[in-house]
């Protein structure tokens, strides 16, 4: 059993400062994210909700993703795009038949409810924020199912009928409690969980259950640096720190999660429909190794990447992995490959192949 006694971040400009870092040993909590299971307090993430009949059509209206025909404790990702195509805003997204759920970065959330609230007009929902009274928590592990049974769930049921689009997230509720969970295993393998951090269940609860679900099941808890580590070797991007201003969802692999192809208009639709359809978008996601003997200090959040005396993008999050040492998610030019020359402040980096 890890030490119950957590470690706060340590840089409070850090958008993860209200997240336990780590409980003592951030390098086992790890491998026990990686190998079995644990418990993870994400509830630093701004929770927003729309009730109301109109909600999923308007949301539709807005956003990247098919929403329309999501059926009641399904979910999906989706986007938020400016005229030009560029990112706005990412938020996960369910349905629990009468309310849509959005979470999302923190501090985030109240940049969406604006946007939100100015494109209402005399549609029937009403949107706002109620991150002072809900909360993530993460599930995260190859032995999730059997973790969510301590918590007294089991594995998700199929849907008697499968939305078209399907739904990219299963959705349940946990006994006794007023909780939404949805589970990154998408349709309509609901039991297997088998992609790599994908073996996981959000757990989104009333904040003051946080503390007996914390405690229950004797989960092994782990910090937000070590879920932060099996994200980035995942190669799961973040908005705000694999992001700047200029992103387009295809540059982060954003495009088959969060975007819809097919779908009716929406706010940088053209760009979305170009950039696919000539198949290179300008930049994009990679995973950096770096040397770690110049310096062991990781780079800070969008540190600029250097090919010789060129700028080629910029670091988005820098960990320390436990079998892959010190690595980071990084965006960068089209022409960067595996053999180009590579630094990060003071360390040389290189492109993973893979």
């Amino acid at each position: 059993m890890l030490s119950a006694v957590p470690v706060a971040a340590l840089d409070p400009d850090d958008p993860d400062a209200g997240a336990v870092a780590h409980y003592g040993d951030p390098g086992r909590e790890q491998r026990i994210l990686d190998t079995e299971v644990g418990l993870v307090d994400r509830s630093h993430r701004d929770v927003l909700v729309v009730p109301g009949e109109d909600r999923l059509t308007w949301l539709h209206s807005l956003t990247t993703q098919h929403l329309t025909d999501l059926g009641p404790m399904t979910g999906s990702e989706l986007l938020v795009l400016s005229p030009h195509g560029h990112v706005e805003h990412h938020a996960m997204v369910t349905d629990d038949g009468t309310t849509t759920w959005l979470d999302l970065e923190p501090g985030a959330g109240g940049g969406l409810l604006d946007f939100l609230n100015r494109m209402r007009f005399l549609m029937r929902v009403e949107p706002a924020e109620v991150t002072a009274d809900w909360a993530l928590l993460s599930v995260v592990g190859p032995q999730t199912d059997e973790a969510l049974v301590t918590l007294g769930a089991g594995p998700l049921p199929a849907p008697d009928v499968v939305p078209v689009p399907p739904a990219k997230f299963a959705t349940g509720s946990l006994p006794g409690r007023p909780t939404i969970r949805y589970s990154a295993a998408a349709l309509p393998d609901f039991g297997g969980w088998a992609r790599r951090m994908a073996g996981s269940a959000d757990l989104l609860v009333p904040r003051a259950a946080v503390p007996d679900l914390l405690a229950a099941g004797g989960l092994p808890l782990a910090g937000i640096w070590a879920y932060e580590a099996l994200r980035v070797a995942a190669r799961r991007p973040r908005f705000g720190f694999e992001t700047d201003h200029r992103t387009l969802p295809a540059e982060v692999g954003w495009t088959a999660a969060a975007v819809h192809l097919e779908k009716g208009c929406y706010r940088g639709q053209e760009t979305v429909a170009r950039v696919h359809h000539l198949g290179r978008p300008p930049r994009k996601l990679v995973l950096l190794h770096l040397d770690g003997i110049t310096t062991d200090e990781l780079p800070a959040r969008h540190t600029p990447v250097e090919a010789g005396d060129r700028a080629a993008g910029f670091v988005g999050t820098a960990v320390r992995h436990h079998e892959l040492g010190m690595v980071a998610l990084a965006v960068v030019k089209q022409n960067v490959t595996p053999d180009t020359a590579l630094r990060v402040g003071p360390s040389t980096a290189a492109v993973d192949p893979a």
